[in-house]
């Protein structure tokens, strides 16, 4: 049995749902009601990663996990790994970030991943650690601007970044939950371009048939955009992160969804024509913003 968490995110979901359709699965959710993953093979959990009976319970048989935490006080990872020890789990697969690897980083979101990776390595459990990009999806924060003024805001649009698909960060962990010889293992997991926030508009606005204005926003603006949605630690990360972004630090390409699924990573045109729906002016909206007190999921700066 492999138990799964953060299943209502952008990677969790996924993960849930490919595993779902090879074999039953069982995930912990914190609000069951905002799963999207369902059917008779998907067993539900509730509880919270402070809940450590709802813990036990959920990892009660259980081989293999994938974590994904989000708290930025909370000693989640170190709490699911104490439990997962206990409960004799064979391996254990951590959604982290890429930028943990790399010495220039040290904004707050990458030194609370860094400590979290730490905690699993120190826990005795075997692990992965999975180390994305940014995603793709993080651009679906434009939509309300593309759907009501047909506009683009962002800050750096030159800055280029090997932007993945959350869908391919899942297919790598699948392969990782469901293969063997990965413990011990660190995997960096891009998209297969660089790309920047203008090139990313001009695709999108081919995706949608209509034309689409890219609005650079200062660095002031951007600040308090972020801050009107996070905590200031995390709106200052945001920008720390932008401004490696801006020197050229993400633009790396690596091979590693197409070494570890066997197919080549999606391009940003791509992952926008599945998601053309939440940028039409259709009402439709784009996936919530993290709670206020909570850091987005992984890799939002990756």
């Amino acid at each position: 049995m492999i138990l799964v968490t953060g299943a209502t995110g952008a990677v969790g979901r996924e993960v849930a749902a490919l595993l779902a359709a090879a074999g039953p699965v069982r995930i912990l959710a914190r609000r069951p009601e905002r799963l999207t993953v369902r059917g008779p093979g998907v067993e539900v959990v509730e509880g919270a990663y402070g809940d450590r009976p709802a813990l036990d319970r959920a990892l009660r048989g259980v081989a293999s996990v994938f974590l994904v935490t989000n708290s930025p006080t909370e000693p989640d990872d170190e709490r699911v790994a104490a439990a997962a020890r206990a409960a004799d789990v064979r391996h254990l697969v951590k959604l982290s970030m890429m930028a943990v690897e790399e010495p220039g980083a040290e904004d707050f979101i990458t030194r609370r991943q860094r400590e979290n990776e730490q905690a699993v390595r120190e826990s005795g459990v075997p692990w992965t650690f999975l180390r994305p990009r940014t995603f793709m999806s993080n651009t679906l924060s434009w939509a309300k601007g593309v759907r009501s003024a047909g506009v683009v805001r962002a800050l750096y649009g030159d800055a280029p970044v090997a932007c993945v698909d959350p869908r391919d960060v899942a297919s790598v962990a699948v392969a990782v939950l469901t293969g063997t010889g990965h413990e011990g293992r660190s995997y960096a997991v891009s998209g297969p371009q660089a790309i920047t926030a203008r090139e990313q508009t001009a695709q999108l606005a081919g995706v949608l048939g209509r034309s689409l204005r890219f609005e650079e926003l200062g660095v002031d603006a951007a600040r308090s955009a972020l801050l009107a949605k996070y905590p200031r630690p995390v709106a200052e990360a945001f920008l720390e992160s932008a401004e490696r972004q801006r020197a050229g630090a993400k633009a790396a390409v690596l091979p590693t969804v197409g070494e570890l699924t066997g197919r080549p990573a999606r391009p940003y045109r791509v992952w926008a024509a599945d998601h053309a729906d939440a940028f039409a002016s259709d009402g439709a909206l784009p996936l919530p913003a993290a709670a206020p007190g909570r850091l987005p999921p992984p890799s939002p700066s990756g």
